[in-house]
């Protein structure tokens, strides 16, 4: 059955040009038709232009988030959303001046249950940051309420959010002479949470077919285990690092330590290249539970 489509009139003067569009959401049979509007230009980067030495420096928080717990111990979500970031203030003449996250967390919690966001709210509050940039959007929210209330949230600390998605960057900000940008950025928020709702689909149904032939079906092992033929077991390489990390930190070495220790020393965690402080974080409060 197909999808339903919804439209939105746009007036005859808007200032786009006047194209029939229909764009297919993901792989599902839902459309989105936006009158005479294009996505081509809805949602292409605005175009700013500006005199050198008009662009102010902003004092930005970067803000990083994984959604499960094996996404945090590999550190390989983390470490690409920080180099995006850092790229993007460099090649923005922005300055970068803290860095929060939160791994292994749903787009779709509150404040309560994210200490890292709460920390660049902080800073905003504190003034030590003028805004909060992300890697995109849905690193903030991936549900739409919560996304418009974090984003008014930044707005009234007087804050300003930031995306490294060229894409996204030119709906973040509310134009009462141009109620298309709002628009457009609800419907990527719906999007994501469409998206997060599929995604949480898939494994339930993927983990129940799988337990049902029996075996682990519950993610990625953890570090220090893999699975084989369906059950976990011991990786005594990996074992030998989490033992390193335990005697570090039993010594008083902070998470950040240990990370540049197992760097130094070239173990790598499951995915990527370098450890991350959360993904130590993460194996070593996992261990010890």
């Amino acid at each position: 059955m197909p999808g339903r489509v919804a439209r939105v009139r746009q007036p005859a003067d808007a200032p786009y040009p006047s194209e029939p569009l229909t764009r297919s959401v993901s792989q599902s049979h839902i459309a989105v038709t936006l009158g005479p509007l294009t996505l081509r230009h809805l949602f292409r980067p605005l175009q700013i232009t500006a005199t050198a030495g008009t662009l102010a420096v902003v004092k930005l928080a970067g803000y990083l988030r994984v959604s499960t717990n094996g996404q945090a111990e590999d550190g390989l979500g983390l470490d690409i959303q920080a180099e995006s970031i850092r790229s993007w203030a460099k090649s923005e003449g922005h300055r970068l001046v803290a860095s929060y996250d939160d791994a292994g967390v749903s787009g779709a919690k509150e404040l309560d249950d994210r200490p890292g966001l709460a920390e660049a709210l902080g800073a905003i509050k504190s003034g030590t940051a003028k805004g909060i940039v992300v890697y995109r959007l849905d690193r903030l929210a991936r549900d739409l309420v919560l996304q418009e209330q974090l984003l008014a949230e930044v707005r009234r600390l007087g804050g300003q959010v930031f995306t490294t998605s060229a894409g996204e960057a030119g709906y973040l900000d509310d134009d009462p002479t141009d109620p298309s940008r709002k628009l457009i950025r609800q419907i990527l928020g719906a999007v994501a949470e469409y998206e997060r709702s599929l995604i949480a689909l898939r494994l339930q149904t993927g983990r129940r077919h799988k337990a049902s032939r029996g075996g682990y079906a519950y993610g990625a092992p953890g570090y220090g285990q893999r699975a084989v033929d369906g059950e976990l077991v011991v990786d005594k390489d990996e074992q030998k690092v989490v033992t390193e990390m335990r005697k570090l930190r039993r010594k008083g070495l902070s998470y950040r330590q240990i990370a540049a220790q197992l760097d130094a020393a070239g173990w790598k965690p499951k995915r990527g290249e370098s450890w991350h402080p959360h993904t130590v974080n993460r194996i070593l409060q996992r261990v010890s539970g």
